[in-house]
């Protein structure tokens, strides 16, 4: 058991949108949308679980992780 399960609650990680997906394949705009995002500036906090790294991985171009948030 992690200590985050133990505390009761989970990591979260908060991510900026910083890049337009227009251009970008189709799979690319639906992992924004999937992740909360979908203009610029936008800001989603999200649960840390691998399936959540992986979308991030898969537009790491057209955002950013804030710190402390």
């Amino acid at each position: 058991m992690t200590s985050n399960a133990q505390s009761g609650s989970a990591a979260r990680v908060t991510l900026e949108q910083t890049k337009s997906p227009i251009g970008r394949p189709a799979e690319q705009r639906a992992t924004l949308k999937g992740l909360g995002l979908n203009k610029i500036g936008r800001r989603s906090s999200l649960e840390d679980t691998p399936a959540v790294r992986g979308m991030i991985a898969k537009v790491a171009h057209l955002l950013r992780i804030v710190e402390g948030a």
